[in-house]
């Protein structure tokens, strides 16, 4: 099933990453795309742009925020709007995604993630935000669900749920993390599969996966080594439903070379070409 709003599938990604710039320029390794954290280059007129032009010859680039803020109670930022709105023409990419989540308050970004409540109030005040947006940028808005660590007694809902009519009554797309999906339902005690299994797929535009800490008592999402067997057994549940999705690795700290992160989202292919053997067979 292919997502609603036509938006094409670009294969396995990964995170442009200062790292591996060199060798991504030197070598031109098989991958279908690239994402790029949107304040990175919003501004940027340096070498991270002149690297970003070079990649942009080769690759398509999805742009990936983390300051939208799209859950706060601030007046929406347009002159990062405008900003945001320039990149995404400059470098013609095929969606813009943030995060469902606030970031700061009082005109303040505290520079973390962090959550909304999952009530029938957030939920209309994040879906007027998400249709204000998107009338601005005039392109679907891709939300990713979150990781979490706290949840709040107003909560009135899954979180699943929240995001289910979130993505109906703004009619914007999803980018299912299925790592943040697995960190939140060990620190919270819900079952992922549950979660999985109640996302509408036709609202998903593409997947990320991602390595965590595990601390035992919890898990810290952050992005620091190999996506966990847990974290494939709910990719491969959510590839199967969709016939297989956009996907890339996000592996931000402790990064190693470019062909240990590369081997990692390669690893996503036999999923997805389980997915598309089964889609054949159910339409022979």
């Amino acid at each position: 099933m292919q997502n609603r709003f036509g938006l094409p599938d670009l294969g396995l990604g990964l995170g442009l990453r200062t790292q591996h710039y060199e060798h991504i320029l030197a070598k031109r390794p098989a991958i279908g795309f690239f994402e790029i954290i949107s304040e990175n280059f919003m501004e940027s007129r340096g070498r991270p742009m002149h690297v970003l032009e070079r990649v942009l010859e080769r690759y398509p680039v999805v742009m990936h925020g983390v300051s939208l803020s799209i859950g706060s109670t601030d007046p929406l930022n347009f002159d990062y709007l405008r900003k945001l709105k320039a990149l995404a023409a400059r470098i013609n990419a095929p969606w813009v995604s943030d995060h469902l989540c606030w970031t700061g308050v009082a005109g303040r970004n505290v520079h973390d993630l962090l959550p909304v409540p999952l009530s029938e109030d957030a939920l209309k005040h994040v879906v007027a935000r998400i249709k204000t947006v998107q009338d601005f940028l005039e392109r679907p808005l891709i939300v990713e669900n979150p990781s979490s660590y706290v949840q709040f007694t107003s909560d009135e809902m899954p979180e699943w749920e929240f995001i289910n009519r979130m993505c109906e009554d703004a009619n914007c797309g999803l980018l299912l993390d299925v790592n943040n999906i697995y960190v939140s339902a060990f620190n919270h005690g819900f079952d992922a599969n549950e979660y999985i299994d109640a996302i509408p797929v036709d609202r998903i535009v593409y997947h990320h996966l991602a390595g965590h800490t595990h601390k035992k008592t919890h898990i810290l999402d952050t992005h620091s080594d190999h996506v966990v067997d847990g974290v494939w057994d709910l990719y491969a549940r959510i590839t199967a439903r969709t016939g297989g999705r956009p996907t890339m690795v996000e592996w931000d700290e402790d990064v190693p070379e470019f062909k240990v992160v590369h081997a990692e989202i390669m690893k996503a292919k036999k999923f997805r070409e389980a997915a598309a053997k089964r889609k054949e067979a159910a339409y022979a």
